[in-house]
């Protein structure tokens, strides 16, 4: 592969994930031939929008996108994933904390927009905070789940969960009833519709217990906002054949193909060098490369692994956070040394 690269400086901050335009007047709007969604992974989410946009003369340009989420600003952070659906964008948080924990219940969030309503000058935000009611959700359906989930070392339980549960009984939080101490920390690093409707969701951890990526098929997201109903779990699968022996991996990013399969971006399950309690109890997933894979649901609903391939190994890339294709190529986001690299391939 020998890619092409265009670098950005948005808001002095990092890109997380990467989506397609699929708005032709938001285009024509910005004279663009084409374009993607990032979302900016530090601070709330209607302050981290942007736009990577390739104008009518071949030239890229940055766009941050000025956004309202109205009642909830300033009470979201850590936006990780991107989908689009019947006009939507949905931005999810990551459900996570900080790297030495605990859970942050400001990141247990889902928030969406019309596509169309970027032309204007200001954008309008949805944002439902779930009080870790997804982090409930996908944590039933994994201990019943016919794959094994790697248990959390005791740094990871202890910094994550009891930490999280403590505070939170401390400030008399209602949410504490939503934790347990068996829990997993639930990171949530991708997403992507599926034709019903459902939504995908790449978990970055937990992984199985064979260092595998998990994913967990959610219903209900868009009842979400005018509070019809909470996210339940479908099923979980693992996705087998494309873990490195001896690795750990998760997923990073998440499309689907137009045609009933998914492409991926997996690799390390956190970041090197920044404290993280997930790597000191697991350190097989911290120096782990990015690798584009591909794999189909399977027909049947009551089969559990998803076999990949390998598409690319992106290697030495540690930081890939977003794939989407486009016209023919591919195009990855990277958020290496606190800029946001486009790379085209």
């Amino acid at each position: 592969m020998t890619p092409s690269l265009v670098e950005f400086l948005v808001a002095g901050n990092e890109a997380s994930d990467l989506l397609p335009v699929h708005s032709d007047a938001l285009l024509a709007a910005r004279d663009a031939r084409r374009g993607f969604w990032t979302v900016l992974d530090e601070g709330p989410v209607e302050s981290c929008l942007a736009l990577l946009l390739e104008r009518t003369d071949g030239s890229w340009v940055a766009e941050h996108v000025t956004a309202d989420a109205g009642p909830e600003n300033g009470r979201t952070e850590d936006g990780e994933a991107l989908a689009h659906v019947d006009g939507w964008v949905y931005v999810l948080g990551s459900h996570f904390g900080s790297k030495a924990g605990p859970l942050r219940p400001r990141r247990a969030f889902v928030a969406r927009f019309r596509e169309d309503d970027a032309i204007g000058r200001v954008l309008p935000v949805q944002v439902v905070r779930n009080q870790f009611r997804l982090h409930r959700a996908v944590n039933d359906a994994l201990a019943t789940a016919a794959l094994t989930a790697l248990p959390p070392g005791d740094r990871v339980r202890d910094r994550f969960i009891v930490e999280t549960v403590a505070r939170g009984t401390a400030r008399e939080k209602s949410w504490v009833s939503r934790l347990a101490e068996g829990d997993l920390p639930l990171n949530v690093e991708a997403a992507a519709f599926t034709p019903a409707g459902t939504v995908l969701l790449g978990l970055r951890f937990p992984v199985t217990g064979a260092g595998e990526p998990i994913l967990v098929e959610v219903a209900g997201l868009a009842g979400m906002f005018d509070r019809r109903s909470w996210p339940t779990v479908l099923r979980a699968y693992a996705l087998t054949g494309v873990t490195p022996p001896g690795e750990l991996t998760g997923f990073r990013a998440l499309t689907p193909d137009g045609a009933g399969g998914y492409d991926a971006v997996i690799g390390s399950i956190d970041a090197l060098g920044k404290g993280s309690v997930l790597l000191d109890d697991h350190p097989a997933g911290g120096e782990v490369t990015s690798r584009h894979v591909r794999f189909r649901l399977p027909a049947d609903p009551d089969l559990h692994l998803v076999t990949g391939e390998l598409v690319a190994d992106l290697a030495p890339w540690h930081h890939v956070e977003g794939l989407a294709r486009s016209q023919g190529r591919w195009f990855y986001v990277t958020d290496e040394a606190h800029r946001v690299a486009l790379w085209a391939a």
